[in-house]
Order: structure tokens, then C-alpha cells, then sequence
């Protein structure tokens, strides 16, 4: 986290719905939100229905035509009539199929395209959010809501549309079927169905509860597979040798699942039975009526045959409809966590009247612009403010509901354009906040933090960006090839460029001597190569970007003092007329700074050249001597060596 709190599980505000023991409530008008996603495919969706409409019609023509074969052939001993009979029937199964067919084709284009539209938007929307979401976040979590909850959402459009059609129709023509054969029967039956609904609505507010509880756990299980299958966390857990609890933690968020899930299939399969159950005992209803209606004359033979036919076409309809209000919910309540995410704002926004840095300061070629604060404070935000609270650990959730103290207390000061200028302090004085700021990863509370004239928050996120370039002390590369990782600060830059900035940074030597070249994978994060290559890779990408504007967050702290003093000599020549913030603790690398900046405790403490500070004997000459003499046992360490160990 860059110079804020501890980034490990944070607590989050109880929201409503939240509190232990409650599922939340799916929020007012989700379903109306997915008409818009809907509509885009509505070519697909119509030509679904009518499909569907043709499959309904289809399954209640088959068993009329049945009781036609049985009255009008087979007891009369007509062969011509049952042959046409039948042909005519298995060409409405042909039909029959055809249309699932089509359905799979229509329900495969309007679904996965939801889902593309879903995924991109939770993806760009959360690639808008500050770094305090991200510090907040769980992977996993984020992760889940991109996979299964984008595909829960998707059966709303795609199943529950075919079979809200096809019910709907199925229901409506199996009953004027059965009536036009025999309104006895047909009533009987009817007044069963009543009993049908009862069940569906008992079990759907379980089943929604259930669902979304299965979800979250879910996350939180595949939160703790990302964090511990990449090689950053399994190097710690084989470090520090817990095998054992680590299996036992995962296999008590495993067996969370297993019982949720457990408790979820009971559920979903009670429902069936008691319909099965209930369909059955329909079925000998309508055996002992119609049977005595037979034998009584008033019905004939294919008349009940078709009417038992109908039957079962009518309760299977009825069955999942007594289901459908259960699977709707299960499929809002995967909306509605895709659309928590959609919902999230981000903590830094453009204006809508934003200008783009012109260029003048943004150009690499013309002189570099100062960097001005001007009475900064900021505090790093609350939970409430930047996440949601089923993205973030289970543990910590409703504690915190205010932002923290603040980082940074009326920070002003000026870092000349073209110029060098150094901040050095204990760990959590606010430095890594400072330059957090200069691209506007977070924003100021209060104050204006400036470049040339221009305060950046009037500045496009685009042309900003384009002209910071950072180098942090933990350097992310991502699992590709080295190529990759450098064209990622600038994807138009030719090979030569490449090699150029390689050798600029001192690397280009080592990367012509692996086998690949530049065509080498790096690995997760690039634990392929050792901390100082990779410290030198993240060089060579800033200076692929060449921008005006350079942070340094300890960007030599994993090299050795020969490679460091190597590294210093092409910073030199990198850093010559830019403007440039460079965090360091080793004041061997800062002595040359055309200003240094002593923070402590969020505030500027003292500001001056190195012989200047020195001379002024304060913190940073103390810091000075603690570094390169033996230390006075006389005279207590102040709060601003004591901070950190030094090297």
C-alpha cells in the first residue's frame, strides 16, 4: 500500500443485509437493469421465442394426434390411417428436435454474448478503481464475480426466457387440448395445480439464501487458492513451514462449502420430489375418473390414452414452473453481485471538462515541468468509501466505517522541473503517499497537488499517466515474455528501442545471453529472475516510456553496491532534464540531490541540499551519522531512525 496502513484483511462496514446470519435482500430494480443487456440481443431472443412457441406447440399436437392413431386406426383396424398417423408424428419429433437445435443456437449467441458484455464491463470497471479498492479487495473474490456469477446471470436471459416461453404456452395449449377432450378430467386436474405453487414459494427464499452464501464462500475459498498457488505466497508458507495449518484452514473453507453446498442440493431436490409426488397422485386421479369414464362409455380408449399423454405434458410445465421463481431468484441474486461491482465509483474520476497536459510538459523532448504541493493533506479512505463488503475477507467485515487518521498534515513544497529531488524518512512518514499522489492513484483530501501551472485534477487520467513514469520497490512483471513486459510502457517501440533501453539500465547483457533473448517468460510476477534483474527490467521499461516525470520508490534497494553504483551512473543520464522524486533510504544514493525532503510523520520536517542539512544538524544529519559513524550512545535515537532498521 503506498505509504498508507497495513494491507492485510481489513474490517468493512456492515452494510444492510449484512449482518451475520442474514442474507442480503436482492436490491429493487435489478431485474429491470437487465432489459438493456437484453435488448442487444433481441434478434436471437425473438427468434428463441419463437422456437420455443413451436416446441409448445409441437408437445401438445403429439398427444392429440396419439388419440387419434388409437380411435381412428387401431380399433377400427385402419393400417392407412395409423401409418399417415404415425408418419405425421414422427415428423413433429423431427420438428421437435430441429427446434432444440435452433433454441441451443439462439440461447449460445444472446447468453455468451451477456456474458462478454458483463465481463468486459466488471473488468473496466474495475480497472477504474483507486489503489485503496484494490488494498481492500480479495482476488479470489473479484475473480468469482468475473466466472460464475457472470454465468449464474446469464440463465436469466437465455433458460428462464425459454422456459418462461415455453410454459407459459405449453400450459395454455395442453389445457385447451385436454378441455376440448374432456372437460371432467381437465377440471380434476386443475384442481390439483394450485398445489403445485405452494411448495416453489417455500422453497425459493431458502434457495436464495443458500445460493448466494454458496457464492460468497466460493470467493472466499478461491481468494485463498490465488493468494497461496502463486509463488510469492508459496514461497511463505514453505518458508515459514505450516503445511498443516494451511491444509486445515483450507479444508475448513472447503468444508463450509461442502455443507452449504450439501444443504443446497437437499433443497433443490425437495422440490421435484414433493412435485413428482404430487404428479403421481394426479396421474391415479385422472386413471380412476377417466377409467370409469371409459367404461361407462362416456370417454373412448385413445381418448384417455391422450389424455394421460397431455397429463404428464401439463405437470412438467407445472413442475418447473413451481421451480421457476426459485431458479429467477438464484439467477437476480447473480446479477445483482455483478451489478454491486458495475455500481462501485470509482475514488478517482476524470472531470468531465478535463484538459490533456499539453505538450510542452508532457513532451520528453522539451524542458520538464515542477511538481507543486500546495498545502496537502489526505488521509487513506474508509471501507465504505472505495469496496463492498462481499469482496473483502469474512473476518473483518463491519469494524471499520471511518477513513484513517490522516497520512500526510499541510504538505507544501516544490520539486523543481528538471531537477532531482529526494524524500527520505522513516517507514509510514507519508513518502510513497507523496508520489502516490503525482499520478493520482489516490487524490488529495484537502489542498492542490500541481504539474507546470495545471492542477491534476484537471488533467486527463491519460495524458497524466503518460507523463509520470514510476518504478516502485516490489516490481511487477507479468507471466509473459520479456518483450512483453517492456512494450507494455510502450507498445510501439521497435526492437531496437528495446535493446537501447536495456543497455541503458545495465540489463541488456544478460538478457542477450539467455537462450530466448528478449522472447524469454519471466514467470508469475517475474520470480524467474533475481531481485536486482528485475529492479533493472522496471529501469528499462521507464526509460522505454521516457517520461518527463520520474518516481523512484527505493527502485535500487535489491541491487549490490557494485550493480547500485552502475545503476546510479545510468539514472544520470536517464533522470538529465526531467523532473524526478526519488524515496531512498540509503543516503549514499541522495547525495547529489539537487533538494532533499526529511518527512516524518507526514509533515515536511526539513528541506535543503545535503551539505545544507548537515550544516542545519537535525533529523537528517542524526540520520547521516547513524548511517556513517558510530552512533552517540549518549544521545537518544530519534523517532525517525528508530522507525526502520537501516542497512
Amino acid at each position: 500500500m503506498l505509504g498508507g496502513p497495513s494491507i492485510g484483511p481489513q474490517p468493512m462496514p456492515r452494510r444492510p443485509g449484512d449482518a451475520p446470519g442474514s442474507a442480503p435482500r436482492i436490491k429493487p430494480g435489478t431485474a429491470r437493469r437487465i432489459l438493456p443487456y437484453a435488448r442487444r440481443y433481441r434478434r436471437y431472443l425473438v427468434l428463441l421465442t419463437l422456437t420455443t412457441a413451436l416446441g409448445a406447440t409441437v408437445a401438445a399436437a403429439g398427444p392429440l394426434l396419439l388419440q387419434r392413431i388409437v380411435d381412428n386406426g387401431i380399433l377400427p383396424g385402419r393400417f392407412d390411417v395409423v401409418v399417415g398417423l404415425c408418419l405425421l408424428l414422427g415428423l413433429l419429433a423431427l420438428m421437435e428436435a430441429a427446434t432444440i437445435v435452433v433454441q441451443a443456437w439462439c440461447s449460445g449467441k444472446a447468453g455468451e454474448g451477456l456474458v462478454y458484455e458483463l465481463r468486459s464491463a466488471v473488468f473496466a470497471r474495475v480497472q477504474q478503481q483507486s489503489m485503496a479498492f484494490f488494498t481492500r479487495a480479495q482476488t479470489g473474490a473479484l475473480v468469482s464475480r468475473l466466472n460464475s456469477d457472470i454465468i449464474g446471470a446469464r440463465q436469466a436471459v437465455t433458460t428462464i426466457l425459454t422456459q418462461a416461453v415455453s410454459t407459459i404456452l405449453t400450459l395454455i395449449l395442453v389445457l385447451a387440448a385436454m378441455f376440448y377432450l374432456s372437460w371432467q378430467i381437465t377440471v380434476a386436474a386443475l384442481v390439483m395445480l394450485p398445489i403445485f405453487l405452494v411448495p416453489a414459494r417455500l422453497l425459493s427464499g431458502r434457495l436464495q439464501q443458500l445460493t448466494r452464501q454458496t457464492m460468497q464462500l466460493d470467493a472466499e475459498m478461491s481468494s485463498m487458492m490465488t493468494e497461496r498457488f502463486n509463488v510469492g505466497g508459496a514461497m511463505l508458507a514453505q518458508l515459514y513451514g505450516q503445511p498443516a495449518a494451511e491444509a486445515q484452514l483450507f479444508a475448513g473453507r472447503a468444508a463450509r462449502v461442502r455443507d452449504v453446498a450439501a444443504q443446497t442440493l437437499v433443497w433443490g431436490r425437495l422440490l421435484p420430489a414433493v412435485v413428482a409426488l404430487l404428479t403421481a397422485l394426479t396421474t391415479v386421479l385422472v386413471y380412476g375418473l377417466g377409467g370409469a369414464l371409459t367404461i361407462d362409455g362416456t370417454l373412448q380408449l385413445g381418448t384417455l390414452v391422450a389424455m394421460v399423454a397431455l397429463l404428464m405434458r401439463l405437470y412438467g410445465p407445472v413442475n418447473q414452473l413451481s421451480a421457476m421463481q426459485a431458479t429467477v431468484m438464484v439467477a437476480l441474486v447473480s446479477f445483482d453481485r455483478v451489478f454491486e461491482v458495475l455500481d462501485l465509483k470509482p475514488l478517482v474520476t476524470e472531470n468531465p471538462d478535463a484538459v490533456a497536459l499539453p505538450a510542452a510538459a508532457a513532451s520528453r523532448a522539451t524542458a520538464a515541468p515542477d511538481i507543486a504541493f500546495d498545502r496537502v493533506s489526505f488521509r487513506y479512505p474508509g471501507a465504505s468509501e472505495v469496496s463492498i463488503a462481499s469482496l473483502e475477507p469474512a473476518a473483518g467485515r463491519g469494524q471499520e466505517t471511518t477513513g484513517t487518521a490522516l497520512a500526510l498534515r499541510n504538505v507544501s513544497f516544490v520539486a523543481p522541473g528538471g531537477k532531482l529531488t529526494a524524500l527520505v524518512g522513516p517507514s509510514g512518514a507519508g513518502k510513497t503517499t507523496i508520489t502516490g499522489l503525482v499520478p493520482r492513484l489516490y487524490d488529495a483530501a484537502t489542498g492542490t497537488v500541481r504539474i507546470g501551472s495545471h492542477d491534476v485534477r484537471d488533467l486527463t487520467l491519460a495524458s497524466l499517466r503518460d507523463a509520470v513514469g514510476v518504478v516502485t520497490q516490489d516490481v511487477h512483471m507479468f507471466h509473459d515474455t520479456l518483450r512483453a513486459n517492456l512494450l507494455y510502457a510502450r507498445p510501439d517501440a521497435s526492437d531496437q528501442e528495446l535493446v537501447e533501453a536495456c543497455r541503458a539500465a545495465l540489463i541488456w547483457d544478460t538478457v542477450e545471453s539467455l537462450p530466448d533473448g528478449l522472447g524469454t517468460m519471466v514467470g508469475e510476477r517475474g520470480y524467474r529472475l533475481s531481485g536486482g534483474e528485475k529492479q533493472r527490467i522496471a529501469l528499462a521499461r521507464l526509460l522505454l516510456k521516457a517520461p518527463p516525470i520520474v518516481v523512484l520508490d527505493e527502485a535500487t534497494a535489491h541491487l549490490d553496491s557494485e550493480s547500485e553504483a552502475a545503476i546510479q551512473r545510468a539514472l544520470r543520464t536517464a533522470l538529465a532534464g526531467r523532473t524526478a522524486l526519488v524515496i531512498a533510504h540509503r543516503l549514499s544514493t541522495i547525495r547529489e540531490a539537487d533538494q532533499i525532503l526529511v518527512v516524518d510523520a507526514g509533515q515536511i520536517r526539513e528541506s535543503g541540499t545535503h551539505e545544507e542539512l548537515l550544516a542545519a544538524d537535525g533529523l537528517y544529519a542524526q540520520l547521516h551519522r547513524t548511517q556513517f559513524a558510530e552512533p552517540n550512545l549518549t544521545e537518544p535515537v530519534p523517532d525517525l531512525l528508530s522507525a526502520e532498521p537501516l542497512p
